[in-house]
């Protein structure tokens, strides 16, 4: 099955042939299961830290403030920077790991760092599940954290290199369909520990990340790496075998002459994070740095980490908060698939542009309902009313799922050169771990003092970054990993300025 007749246009010709193998379809689902483990560890917090025997044994004066009478606020009740370092303290070791996930992925190869990732998140899911004060409950996410810091790195750019071209884009949503899935699973898990009585539901909620975590673990160790780390590492004739494998056919002289010919860049490059900072390499670099921080100004984390205490401070009360929290992860997933079966069709730009308008409608909705029905100490929104803000919520999710989600990830994988792919693969988790770990932080001590405000705030942001797609993000759709330069780079109105050699 040829690729769809894509021209190497860097080789002077000729298409790229590639079936789907079954190699390539079981490596990539058994390498996404990080994305499964890192949504579990979003959706699983946000659960947890609105259970009432969790609080009371770690922050009993959030516990305090949320039992008593007089002291409850819908937008308050739960601002606590201890609360939001819980949370946090995962995405800051992230954005630390990734610089040692950088190394790992680029010297000792993606396969590797997925194992390594793996192993983090099985220690600090145990510490997580056994911690008896704050100290190990904190320890145990920055262990999650750095397991989530090697798993971003390396395995966006697994899912990208052993994709055929064609459909390399649904192929690396799976990452983003697994983060759904888990987030969905955390939120299921949740709904029905929260009804165990004896106080130790938070524990099995907890606890229950060890099969993700193992998952990931098994599949590294059963993946073949991708040809490109292996040719990069002097692996010639194994990254042959490993090429010839995947793509199930004889014919892969071509890639595998592209693929060597940017590993021999890759390897003229000594520094390549100073590389990266070259002006050549400025677009990907602007690029992928603006997506992550657009990503998280969606406020997307902010309703996924604290869906059931948002759903709670609207009064809904413990349980139906749960069960909401389970309806937006039910509509996450199913637009994720959306996106699975779109993004090589009409392409990656189409996406980001539908769902900014549908994010910015859903979010102004909100704020208006929320600023006219519900203040900090009354309640006066009816049963429609509350409805009407889940579904504006589902109608959000929905498009952030189909768009900026999965692509947030997906374009920065596919855009950089093979020499400064890893560098640029880690300074993309950086930053994302870096706005997500602030946003964390932040979340519930904005929504206290902004109140509705903050939906506001959010679709603001929502704006900025459309434009920023209108005009600066160019399409990727069906174009060779290798080939960006040439086809996309040199072709667009702005960046091709920062093509020149100099």
């Amino acid at each position: 099955m040829p690729a769809g007749g894509f021209t190497a246009a860097g080789t002077g010709g000729g298409d790229y042939e590639a079936k789907i193998t079954p190699v390539v379809v079981i490596s990539c689902i058994m390498a996404a299961t990080g994305g499964l483990m890192f949504g579990y560890d979003i959706g699983i917090s946000g659960g947890v830290t609105s259970m009432p025997d969790f609080l009371k044994k770690f922050f009993p004066v959030v516990y305090k403030r949320t039992q008593e009478k007089g002291l409850d606020s819908n937008y308050c009740k739960y601002d606590n920077q201890g609360l939001q370092l819980f949370t946090s303290s995962l995405y800051l070791a992230a954005l630390i790991a990734t610089f040692g996930a950088s190394y790992t992925t680029r010297q000792l190869g993606r396969k590797l760092t997925m194992l390594i990732a793996g192993i983090f998140f099985i220690i600090g899911t145990v510490l997580n599940t056994t911690a008896v004060n704050f100290v190990m409950l904190v320890l145990g996410r920055i262990l999650l954290g750095c397991g989530v810091g090697f798993a971003n790195q390396a395995v966006p750019l697994f899912l990208s290199e052993i994709a055929p071209t064609r459909i390399r884009g649904a192929l690396n949503i799976l990452f983003q369909l697994n983060v759904t899935i888990g987030i969905l699973f955390a939120n299921l898990i949740n709904y029905g520990t929260a009804k165990i009585e004896g106080g130790w539901g938070w524990r099995l909620s907890l606890g229950l990340a060890l099969i993700p975590a193992v998952m990931l673990t098994l599949g590294s160790i059963l993946v073949v790496d991708t040809p490109n780390s292996l040719i990069e590492r002097s692996r010639l004739e194994e990254g042959k075998a490993v090429l010839r494998k995947i793509r199930g056919t004889e014919n892969i002289e071509l890639e595998f002459q592209d693929i060597v010919e940017a590993s021999r860049v890759a390897k003229q490059v000594k520094h390549p994070f100073k590389t990266l900072l070259q002006r050549r390499n400025r677009p990907q670099l602007i690029i992928a740095i603006c997506l992550q921080v657009f990503q998280q100004l969606t406020g997307i984390n902010a309703i996924m980490f604290y869906a059931p205490v948002l759903f709670n401070t609207l009064g809904f009360g413990a349980d139906a908060s749960l069960y909401s929290a389970v309806i937006t992860g039910a509509v996450n997933v199913l637009s994720t698939v959306v996106s699975i079966y779109s993004v090589d069709k009409i392409g990656r730009r189409a996406l980001l542009l539908e769902a900014g308008v549908q994010m910015f409608l859903s979010q102004t909705v909100i704020a208006v309902v929320l600023g006219l029905k519900l203040q900090d100490h009354s309640d006066n929104m009816s049963h429609g009313l509350a409805m009407l803000v889940v579904v504006m919520v589902c109608t959000f999710v929905s498009s952030f799922a189909w768009s900026w989600g999965p692509l947030g990830w997906l374009i920065p994988s596919e855009i950089f050169p093979l020499e400064t792919r890893s560098a640029g693969q880690s300074v993309t988790v950086f930053v994302n771990m870096l706005f997500t770990f602030i946003i964390a932080q932040a979340f519930l001590s904005m929504l206290c003092h902004f109140k509705f405000g903050i939906f506001l705030f959010f679709s603001g942001w929502v704006l900025v970054m459309s434009l920023f797609v209108t005009f600066l993000v160019p399409e990727t759709k069906n174009v060779p990993i290798e080939e960006m330069t040439e086809r996309v780079w040199k072709q667009h109105w702005f960046w091709k300025s920062f093509m020149d050699e100099n």
